[in-house]
């Protein structure tokens, strides 16, 4: 399981994403697992979808996509599963490249340079 700041900012970014893979009335089969290790390997975070003609339960078919190496399920939500492994070179959510992203992110904005103007001005009848 990710750590908690992690599984937040996973869950902030699945938020907007559409699921890439979806487990019909065959269940979990070889094909979806090698489907969903290539879809994670690409996209690092995914969106898996289970049809309602799937046979498992959704929090079956999570311990089945969580028991592949590397991968963890972030959330269950309904028939949906957020399922997160890191990537090797180029992590997008952990480690260096990360970091570096959470900087930018986190820089100053910009001011107005009329703010600091209108601060200085003198009030009007007094000189």
């Amino acid at each position: 399981m990710p750590s908690t700041p992690l599984r937040r900012q996973l869950r902030a970014h699945g938020h907007s994403l559409s699921p890439i893979v979806m487990i019909g009335k065959q269940g979990v089969t070889g094909a979806i697992q090698k489907q969903i290790q290539d879809a994670v390997f690409i996209h690092e975070l995914i969106k898996v979808r289970l049809g309602s003609e799937c046979p498992d339960d959704r929090f079956v078919v999570a311990e089945k996509l969580g028991g592949q190496p590397g991968i963890r399920v972030v959330q269950i939500l309904g028939r949906i599963i957020l399922v997160y492994k890191r990537h090797p070179q180029e992590p997008k959510f952990e480690g260096n490249h990360a970091a570096a992203g959470d900087k930018a992110a986190e820089a100053p904005p910009k001011t107005d340079p009329r703010a600091k103007r209108r601060a200085t001005k003198r009030a009007p009848g007094k000189h």
